[in-house]
Formats: C-alpha cells, structure tokens, sequence
C-alpha cells in the first residue's frame, strides 16, 4: 500500500511513545516512577461530571451545530473578555475536538504551501508537524537559557513568506510565563511587520509565585485584530479525556475551521460540551485546589534539582513542568530518557521531541511519594555518570 507522501513527513508522538512504554512496564509490575504524564492526575471535578451526566439524562446525545454548542461558545466569550479582556463574541469562537484539534484546524484554514510559520524553541512537539501537514513551513528559533523568544529574534526571523507566529504561554515543555512588556515587545513586531500571532493559552490558570497571565491579544486594537486564541479544558479542569478546546478569533477564520470541521470531525461530544459549560459557569475553586496541588509538587522537585549541581533549568512559572538541561552528562536526551526508564524505572521525556536535544522535560503532574521516589532515582542516576 502506498500511502500519501504527507504521512512520512511528520514524526510519530515522543511523549505519547515513552508514556505508552511506562504504561507497558506498569502493567508487569514494575515499580515505575512516571514524570511523563502532559495532564493532571487529579479526577475531574464533580459539578462537570454531574452537568454531563445530566446533559445525557435529559437526552442531549444527538448531533449538534458543527461550531459548537451556542451556549458554550457564548460561555468562552464571556470568560475571554471578563478574565483576558478579549472582546470576542459567541460567532468569533469555535469549539473543537480538544485544543490540538483546535491548532490543526487553524493551520488548515490559514497555512498555504510555502507559507512560513515561526516557532520558539523549545516548543510544543506537535506545532511543527501540524505545519507540515498543511503543506506549511516551520520556521523554529532556537532561543537562549531563558526559553523564550526575544523581539529582535523574531524579527530577523520574519520574511515575505512568513504568516503566523506561535506563542505558548504558560509554555509546554518548559513552564516559562511572558511578563507583560515581554508581550508588548513582541506584539509590536507582529504589528509592524503584519504577520499573525497564535496565542496558546491553555496553561493560563496554573501559575505560580507572583506572576500574571496576560493574553497578548489584550494589549491593543492592533494586536488584537492580528491574534487567535487557543485554548480549551484539560489541564485547568482535569477534563483532558473529555476532548474539549477551543479557537477565538476573527469571524472569516471562524467560519473557515467551522467548514473544515464540519467535513472532518462535525461537532464536539455533545453532552460533553455541557459539562465545558459548568467548568466555566460554576465556582473556581476546584482550579484554585490542583493549582495549590501543583505549587507544593513545583516547589519540591525544584529543590530536588537545585541539589544536583549537573544539571540546571529556565525557571518554571506555570504549566506543571520543568524542563532540565543534562549537556553536562554529554548524553543526548534520547540515551538519557532510555536509560532512566530502563535502569533507573523513571520515565521522563527527552527534550528531542521539543526542538532542545540536551534536555528532558519532567512533569510534576503526579503524587508527591512518586515525585519524591523518583528524584531519589534521578539523582542517583546522574551522579553514576560522573
């Protein structure tokens, strides 16, 4: 069978690769302490299960528009505009299988052949592929210790070609957060040279320490008319198997991913689209309550890091990740991540997979004894290299 040339040019999923083999180790009974997961461990809340329970019970199974429950849509614009100061409306929204699904539907409304994409890295693993799919160009810029992208990077990264540029933050794999004049900064190249921004926000509620959200969207007329929002319900509400996201931006993109959902996946799980509405309609505090969570499980394994002097990382102000610089070890992450899973029964996930080859990205979105177990492994680990 000769299958299409598109299939051989992306790569297969890491995380979702070393994650199936600690699953796989698991399930022999091997004692594995699992620093791979990209989603909480935490159950989802009660009130969503309840509302989509209550949504079946009232007989909401059947199809339904293919942007998105009305409700819905008009939930997220109320909560982009009163928590981002984002003034969009329920017709700029569409709701999407999942925030991935959300991105891959916004690269084939708006990515032509030899369109350029510009992409930080480190980066999510699946920007650059969904570039390549939609026949797009990933440009990645290779940032410095902090892992962020400066102006003047972006700039000189900028050509004709150039359509879209893709920002993370809270980022996936490193946990950075953009302070505001960062943003300002950024938005005023994107302005100048009249490019798109993607804004990925989807880590926005888990913070740490002092640091704000900002949407850069927020910061002006212009950028606002130049940016797209994805966002979406797993990490925030521990809702990641329910397959709920979302895409906010200018009405013609709307409509554009609306048609290609509608011929693709047509609408989101409908029943599931009413428990999105009470995670965004009810009280807060089940967000306020794994954030805490995560801060406790940040604050410990950074200390445990900070206790290996071989090693060293950006500091992490959201998401539930660190991502560690091992070039000190001289071993590719690729060999680093192997043996840790296989010697040491740790599964991290090599920085390879996000564009940084002498990084793992390690999440704390596990138990405390699992976090404390498997950074005693770690550090043994590395000091056996030494």
């Amino acid at each position: 069978m000769k299958l299409a040339a598109r299939v051989g040019k992306v790569t297969p999923s890491l995380t979702l690769a070393i994650s199936a083999k600690a699953k796989a180790m698991k399930a022999e009974g091997i004692d594995v302490c699992s620093f791979s997961a990209g989603e909480p461990d935490f159950d989802t809340p009660e009130h969503i299960k309840a509302a989509a329970k209550k949504a079946l019970d009232e007989g909401k199974t059947r199809y339904g528009a293919a942007a998105g429950e009305p409700k819905l849509r008009q939930a997220i614009a109320r909560k982009l505009k009163t928590d981002n100061g984002l003034d969009y409306q329920a017709e700029n929204i569409i709701v999407t299988n999942g925030g991935k699904h959300g991105l891959y539907n916004l690269m084939m409304a708006l990515i032509d052949v030899g369109d350029e994409v510009i992409i930080p890295a480190p980066y999510w693993l699946s920007y650059p592929e969904m570039v390549i799919l939609a026949g797009g160009t990933p440009v990645i810029v290779q940032t410095d210790a902090s892992c962020k992208i400066t102006p003047d990077q972006l700039r000189a990264s900028i050509t004709p070609q150039t359509k879209l540029f893709v920002l993370n933050s809270p980022s996936n794999p490193t946990g950075v957060v953009y302070t505001p004049e960062e943003l300002q900064a950024l938005a005023e190249v994107v302005v100048e040279k009249d490019i798109l921004v993607v804004s990925d926000e989807i880590y926005e509620k888990l913070l740490y320490t002092d640091v704000k959200h900002v949407s850069i969207g927020s910061l002006g007329k212009e950028i606002f008319d130049r940016t797209i929002i994805s966002h979406g319900f797993a990490k925030a509400y521990s809702m990641t198997g329910w397959r709920v996201g979302y895409l906010a931006g200018a009405v013609e993109l709307i409509k554009a991913a609306s048609t290609i959902q509608g011929h693709s996946t047509s609408n989101v799980c409908t029943f599931a689209q009413f428990g999105a509405i009470a995670a965004l309609e009810s009280s807060q505090e089940c967000v306020e309550q794994m954030r805490q969570a995560f801060a406790k499980r940040r604050e410990v394994m950074m200390q445990r890091l900070d206790a290996i002097p071989e090693v060293t990382y950006a500091k992490p102000d959201g998401a539930f990740y660190i991502f560690v610089d091992i070039s000190k070890t001289e071993k590719t992450s690729m060999d680093f991540c192997q043996e840790l899973l296989e010697s040491y029964q740790v599964a991290a996930i090599p920085g390879i997979a996000f564009g940084s080859g002498d990084r793992i990205r390690l999440s704390y979105a596990t138990d405390m004894t699992s976090i404390e177990k498997g950074m005693d492994r770690l550090d043994k680990y590395i000091r056996s290299l030494f």
